[in-house]
């Protein structure tokens, strides 16, 4: 009899915890929900103290984005532009519109604009711009067609399984160094028996290991 009480105790004990952990892990998944920051979720799109527009600025005038993100070739990260930069044309171009009223003060007093990032990595993640730029990967590859964007939005995950599913075959997404910031840049043949030959010629060799991106 009190073997099989015994065993009524344990079957209803197992139960219990059974219970008890999809209770947890309900919980832990709807806080990871609720919990989740919006700015790593594709699509996201801040606004800015400013309504600067990529699409007339890089894709109908032609600014390269060099000329604003000038350190992607030579940092790991990809500088903001200094009011400097944009007064570089403002100072004669639409001088007097109330929409760059922000960007006048800025330009006077030193303060600068508190631009919104829109292209986030957690803290644990190292991703170096140079190293991908240098290699012939274009900035359309994470960043989508930003020469056709009024506003800048997140069009890519940007997560671990994106990354490394590139990083396995990067040859789709490497050409030639030159077209790095041509977005609309489409080669005549195959863009990964390209990128292939490209690769080959640099020994390039991306790391899927975790420390490429985990130090």
């Amino acid at each position: 009899m009190s073997a099989i009480f015994s065993k009524q105790f344990d079957t209803k004990l197992r139960l219990a915890a059974g219970a008890i952990v999809l209770v947890l892990g309900a919980t832990g998944a709807v806080m990871g929900y609720l919990l989740h920051p919006k700015q790593f979720d594709t699509g996201y799109t801040p606004v800015q103290p400013v309504a600067y527009s990529h699409k007339l600025h890089a894709g109908n005038l032609g600014v390269d984005c060099l000329y604003c993100h000038y350190t992607v070739d030579k940092s790991s990260y990809a500088a903001v532009p200094m009011t400097e930069t944009c007064m570089n044309c403002h100072v004669r171009v639409r001088e007097k519109d109330p929409k760059l009223q922000l960007v006048r003060d800025s330009y006077a007093t030193g303060e600068p604009i508190p631009w919104v990032k829109v292209h986030r990595l957690p803290d644990y993640v190292y991703f170096n711009h140079q190293a991908h730029v240098t290699s012939g990967v274009s900035c359309v590859s994470c960043h989508g067609r930003v020469d056709q964007m009024v506003e800048v939005r997140q069009v890519q995950p940007l997560s671990m399984a994106w990354c490394l599913e590139c990083h396995r075959n990067a040859a789709p997404n490497v050409r030639p160094v030159e077209y790095v910031t041509k977005l609309d840049w489409k080669p005549e043949g195959d863009p990964a028996e390209l990128g292939a030959k490209l690769m080959k010629a640099k020994g390039i060799h991306p790391p899927t290991n975790c420390s490429g991106c985990h130090r």
